[in-house]
């Protein structure tokens, strides 16, 4: 094994939370249309392993077209659209009750969740579903992912699972990122027309050269090929996760990265929680303030939540998600961060310990004013 293959093995084994992409490819049997049960079987293996070493995973599981056009009796070829979105109809039954199966002989909860791109990149939407993703991952549950093809349009003809999976590890904050396909990594020419390709092995930064290396797919069953691992390379990195692109045919596929198989990393420079408080530091339009009493203060700087019953007062408007200042009672800034309520919320339980909110909103919410995770001191 190489040094770079350790490090990449070290890299998964280490990390905190993993999301893993699966390909339609892998899962779905060519000859036959339906479910790889063996390579499933061996990948559940090592997704039970993950969590009893207290790993948190989230799948991304492509698969729902390639099971459904099987059921519909549908030619081989490119499908029309709405031939797309009827198999993935079918197909996506198919494919939850494969995975319910698997996981659940292995004792491990699973939960389905459909998204589509646009759910990772509008505001509101993207706060629900990384607070059920989060809810989820903290209850012991495993999401599996998958765009939801039936309600998609641009997205089953130039979207794919790879982005997708890119942006729920940038949702949830992931570790980790591997992307299990028919190839096992980026070569720096197309490997099928120059059999001498060289290998990279690792990529410290995407550049234009790193990215005129990609191709197109390669599968007839998937829709993602090179280029697309490469966009979602991109998008990982940039939020702090590292991704793996790795072969995922052969048994066991996760224990073989952590043994030093073949595979591609891509390399982030921070973790995503760095990340995430950098851009949020950054942020040069707050929209709106906070201004919180000396007890939040010593709060705040001993690395804690803020509480509502810190708050003083209340300036916006603003919107759940929207970045805040918190200033002390002498207008001193000491802080930025994330919103967890609306300006009008917030300015209701104000000053109100968290048992509370619940009778004062209406609704269970969350105890914190704004989450340590969110928030960084100035």
């Amino acid at each position: 094994m190489t040094a770079t293959a350790a490090a990449g093995g070290s890299r998964l084994a280490a990390a905190r939370r993993v999301v893993v992409k699966v390909g339609s490819a892998l899962l779905v049997e060519k000859s036959t249309g339906s479910v790889n049960r063996a390579w499933l079987e061996s990948l559940a293996d090592d997704i039970a392993a993950l969590r009893i070493r207290g790993q948190e995973v989230v799948l991304v599981s492509s698969g729902a077209i390639a099971l459904g056009r099987r059921e519909l009796k549908l030619l081989a070829g490119r499908l029309k659209l709405e031939e797309s979105q009827a198999a993935a109809a079918v197909g996506q039954i198919r494919l939850a009750h494969a995975w319910k199966e698997v996981l659940e002989r292995r004792g491990l909860t699973v939960a389905q969740v459909l998204l589509t791109l646009g759910d990772t990149e509008q505001r509101r939407r993207y706060l629900n579903a990384r607070n059920t993703l989060e809810t989820l991952l903290r209850l012991g549950a495993i999401p599996v992912i998958n765009e939801n093809d039936t309600v998609a349009t641009a997205e089953i003809r130039y979207g794919d699972n790879d982005r997708l999976g890119a942006r729920d590890a940038q949702m949830v904050r992931t570790d980790c990122n591997v992307l299990l396909s028919d190839v096992d990594g980026l070569y720096a020419a197309d490997p099928t027309r120059d059999p001498e390709a060289p290998f990279i092995a690792e990529v410290q930064r995407i550049t234009p050269e790193i990215e005129a290396m990609a191709g197109g797919s390669s599968s007839d069953v998937g829709s993602g090929g090179m280029a697309t691992k490469v966009m979602a390379a991109r998008i990982a990195v940039a939020a702090g996760c590292h991704l793996c692109i790795a072969a995922g045919r052969e048994s066991h596929p996760l224990a073989r990265i952590e043994s030093g198989a073949r595979c591609t990393w891509f390399l982030a420079e921070a973790s995503p929680v760095t990340v995430r408080k950098q851009w949020i530091a950054g942020m040069l339009k707050p929209a709106g303030e906070l201004a919180v009493d000396e007890g939040a203060v010593r709060a705040l700087r001993a690395g804690r939540s803020l509480l509502p019953a810190g708050v003083v007062t209340v300036k916006g408007p603003f919107d759940r998600g929207d970045a805040l200042v918190v200033r002390d009672l002498q207008g001193t800034e000491i802080a930025r961060g994330l919103a967890a309520y609306s300006s009008t919320e917030a300015e209701r339980i104000r000053g109100r310990r968290s048992g509370d909110l619940e009778a004062l909103l209406g609704y269970r919410g969350r105890d914190e004013m704004i989450h340590r995770d969110d928030l960084v001191l100035v």
